[in-house]
Formats: C-alpha cells, structure tokens, sequence
C-alpha cells in the first residue's frame, strides 16, 4: 500500500438510470418499475434481479451465482470494490437464482448446493434482509461480505489498514509509519457488544445490522473481524462462522436475518437489533429452516445468589445446534432469554467471561422455562478462595494486566505497547498492572514474582494457581520457586489457530494447578522468595508467534 495519510479522498458518485437502460431488460416481476421510479418492484435485466425498495435503494443480484452484483442508495453506486461482488464466503459458483414477491415482500433465492441463501426486501425501506443456511462444510465457513467502493468512507480506526504500508504478520496485519498497528481482525467488539457495522459520512450511513448468531459458534464473548478498509475499498462483515480462534464446533442450520442498512447519517433503526426485529412478513415466504416467533421459547430466572456484585453477569444457553445469552440485572440476577428454539441447552452463569454455574434447562416452543434463584456455590468462584497473595482478578479476561487493554486492537509489537517484561514484587501495590497480559516462550518468558512468607506461611505446602484464557500454539506455563520446578503441564484443549495477535484473547478458560511443597519456601522471612513463570511448548515459530498464553489471574493460597 503506498497511499499517504494525508491522501485526499475524492468521492465518486453513480447514477443509476432506468432498470431497462442498466442492460436488455424485460420487466417481468410485479408492479416492476423502472430503477429510477420510487415505486417497489423488481425487474430482470437479463443478468440481475433488479429490486426497488420504493424508498431510496436499488440492488441486483446475480441470477448466476447469487452475488449482490449492486447497491445503490439516493443514486450512488456503493458496492463492489477489486472487481468483486458482495458475497456468501468468497463467493458461490453457478447457483440456482429465483425471485417472487409476496406483497409488501420481494424474495431472492439462491441455491447452491447444500447451502441456500436469501436475499428480502420490504416496500418503502432502505434495507436489504439476508438469510444463510447451511447445511454442511462443502461452503467451508459462513461470512458475507458487503464489498464497498473505495473513497466513500473515511475510517483510520484499528480495524482499517488503508494507509498502513507496511505488512507485519501474514498478509493481513500492517505497521503505519509511526508504529501504530492496523488489521481487519481489531474491531475491540465482542459478539454481545454491538448490534451493528459500518461507517458514516454524516449524510449517509452504511451498516450491517447483526443477526441474533442463533447458529455461530463461540457464545457472546468471542471476537472476529467486522469490517476493514484498503487502498481497493472496504467490506462489512457478518460473521456466521470464520473457523478462527474458535472453541465450539461449527453449528449448521438457518442463520438470519441480518441486515444491510442505508440511513440519513444516523445510526439504524433499533428495530432491526437482534431481539427486537420482528419478521412475521417472512412465516410464509417459505425461507429453508425458518421458524417463526410461535414456534420458539423463552427461558427466565428470577435470580442469581452468590454473584460478586463488582463484576457483570451474563447467562448463556447452548447446545450443538444454537446458543443464545442475556445479560444479568445487576441488582438481583433476573434474566431472560427470547427467540430460543425448541431443545434441550446448557445454561451457563458467567462471572465476567468466567463461567461459574451450569444446569441444563428445556426448552419448549411457545412456552417459558421459569427457573427459581440460581445459587452459585462459593467453590465455583476461584476468587472467593483464601489466598496469601493474588495478582489479576478471576474474571475469565485479562483485564487489569499491562497492555491488556490494547491487545483487542492491536498487535503486541504497536508503538503503543508497553514492555513486555515486567517483573512484580507482591505488596508494591501495582503487581498487575505491571505484569504483561500475555507470555511468550519467545518474548518474554521467565518473567518473575518475588514475594515474602511468614514463618507458619513458609512451614506449609501451598497451591499455586495460574489461570488463563487461551493459548497459541500449545504454550502453557512451567514454573520454578527458588530451587524448585514443577513438571510440565499437559497443555489443556484451545483453538489451533493465531489468537494473541489478531486481537482476541478468547480461547478456553483453564486453570493450572502446582503442590509447591513446603520444602521449596526460604525459610528466612526477610529474604524474597522468587517464582518464575516460563512458556513451554514444542510448537510455535518465533517472536509474537512463538507459543504464548493469555494470563486470568495468579495467586498462592492460604
């Protein structure tokens, strides 16, 4: 990329003429206006369904592969950047395209394969509505991409890399000149944090309304890429399952709707938000998986006991076909989760991102699943043991530790990391903050922690324990106090793919767990005795894709 920073942004605009000037076009859908009319309708040119929303959108798709082949809103043609389309994955080969109108509702069907997409639209809005479903790995993950022209939007946030010039990992993480670092993968979001992405002109908005993810993976907490820029353009991201940094396994079925959404500048409706969009204009278009409201449940609980009143709470419900999550009330615990399909599910409470409390709850359609106050037992809670000292917070994050706060956006080399060294002695007052967040076998393992016992502390054994968050490449923690070393760990089961420095720290919560001996304590109370913590592993490359850990918390118990 060799674009400057201060590279001027020229907006280019498109008028889109009638429907039978875009190409040789018979008008066979009903009503079927020309693109230029405000009237709702759609029309054939020969290689697109064109549809007018009525409103101010027109779009095509493909009757060959399905591709969103146009966008247009107020005029201005959006779509499309490096000669390619908006798209399922990274496109679809030969597909069966068929369109019907149902009213108020124009539907696009694309068959290919296994895997049937859609595409609605409703009279009068600017929005176009997509389903996904997939039955089975031949399309091998499940994304759209909404390709947009390049110069519409601005955007120098984390998630861009337009004027990064330099590639520092893979082909898709970059270095701008001064030091600050740039990839699709740093969106700072987790799933349950955002209900949309996009961009805005202040005239004109372009979002992707989310879907509900009732068919991801990963729960409320995991981390992917939403949007990017480069020098071709940008693309709008939902992502239904990218394969990366993954902890469950890849859920089929219907998946949708999510929405493509055009506005004056502002941001869209919240009545397209996951949980609040309705869609009973579709219970008869005849959608491939669909169930309607009526055909869906609902969990709620009147409360959660034994919660750490610091923290947020979220419950979530799972099982190999869905996954849905509500948040906590944080003054008792009360809960409720809608939309839910019929099924048997593992309700899990989560502490932060630390699940704390599971049982399993049925699920019956149009029904509610009523639970009394839930108690979590005071053992599940590793904060509530006894410890003689504790760096971090059993939050299932590494919230709190250097550079944690940064990691959701960057890459460990940013200009803006601090040191990943960062030895701690307990008692100064700032031992987490000044313990790095991360630990690689090849950056900075053998980091240390020097603390003092008393006597009676010193004449025991004690539990050491180190919780993390997930793992690359099979690196887990070996460590040594004085002179003596634990055995090496089995490494517990994590995602397989880059984690620590595509912005997520989201793998499986684990804890290890060390007998440190009485005999290995400094029987002088003056004197500090020293733990050193060092990355194990024989897999990984080097530097930042060396095998590392993402730290929970630490502590030595009473």
């Amino acid at each position: 990329m060799s674009e400057s920073p201060n590279r001027s942004v020229r907006r280019r605009t498109f008028v889109l003429g009638s429907a039978a000037a875009a190409g040789s076009a018979a008008l066979v859908g009903p009503l079927a206006p020309s693109a230029s009319a405000a009237s709702f309708g759609w029309s054939d040119d020969g290689s697109n369904y064109v549809v007018d929303t009525g409103a101010n959108l027109v779009f095509k798709v493909s009757k060959t592969n399905g591709d969103l082949t146009s966008l247009v809103y107020r005029g201005t043609e959006y779509q499309g950047y490096g000669g390619k389309n908006s798209h399922v994955e990274s496109g679809l080969g030969t597909s069966t395209v068929t369109t019907k109108q149902s009213g108020s509702t124009i539907l696009i069907s694309v068959a290919y394969g296994t895997l049937r997409h859609y595409y609605a639209a409703r009279s009068g809005e600017n929005n176009v509505y997509l389903w996904t479903d997939k039955a089975d790995t031949s399309v091998s993950a499940t994304r759209y991409i909404v390709r947009v022209k390049a110069g519409l939007f601005l955007n120098d946030e984390p998630d861009s890399y337009t004027y990064a010039p330099t590639t520092i990992e893979a082909s898709d993480v970059f270095k701008k000149s001064d030091g600050q670092t740039r990839s699709k993968h740093y969106s700072k979001l987790r799933v349950m944090d955002y209900h949309y992405i996009g961009w805005s002109t202040g005239s004109v908005g372009l979002w992707i309304v989310r879907s509900n993810h009732e068919k991801a993976s990963g729960g409320p907490f995991y981390r992917s890429l939403l949007r990017h820029q480069s020098a071709d353009g940008g693309g709008l991201y939902e992502i239904l399952y990218y394969g990366e940094n993954q902890t469950e396994a890849q859920r089929f079925g219907l998946q949708g709707p999510y929405v493509i959404a055009f506005t004056d500048g502002g941001a869209p409706s919240s009545s397209l938000f996951p949980g609040t969009l309705t869609t009973s204009w579709a219970d008869s278009l005849g959608i491939s998986g669909y169930v309607a409201a009526g055909g869906r449940g609902k969990v709620a609980g009147v409360g959660i006991s034994g919660r750490d009143t610091a923290y947020a709470y979220t419950v979530g419900l799972a099982n190999s076909a869905a996954q849905y999550w509500g948040s906590a009330r944080a003054s008792d615990g009360y809960f409720s989760i809608g939309g839910v399909l019929p099924g048997t599910y593992t309700l899990t409470v989560f502490k932060g991102e630390l699940a704390v409390y599971t049982t399993s709850v049925t699920v019956s359609a149009g029904g509610t699943t009523t639970l009394n106050t839930i108690t979590i037992p005071s053992s599940n809670d590793p904060g509530n043991a006894s410890a003689i000292w504790r760096i971090g917070t059993w939050d299932g994050t590494p919230s709190g530790f250097k550079n944690a706060g940064l990691m959701t956006y960057a890459h460990p080399s940013d200009v803006r990391a601090a040191s990943w060294t960062g030895n701690v002695v307990i008692g100064s007052g700032s031992e987490t903050s000044a313990f790095p967040c991360y630990i690689w076998k090849d950056v900075n393992s053998g980091l240390i922690v020097y603390f003092k016992l008393t006597a009676a502390q010193a004449a025991a054994a004690h539990t050491l324990r180190i919780g993390v968050t997930t793992a690359y490449a099979n690196g887990r923690p070996q460590i040594s106090v004085n002179g003596w070393t634990s055995s090496i760990p089995s490494p517990p089961t994590q995602p397989s793919t880059r984690s620590l420095t595509v912005g997520s720290y989201r793998g499986n919560n684990y804890t290890f767990t060390y007998s440190v001996p009485a005999s290995a304590w400094l029987t002088d109370t003056s004197q500090y005795n020293v733990l050193k913590i060092n990355v194990v592993s024989g897999s990984g490359t080097t530097s930042y894709l060396s095998a590392g850990t993402s730290i929970d918390a630490i502590d030595l118990l009473a």
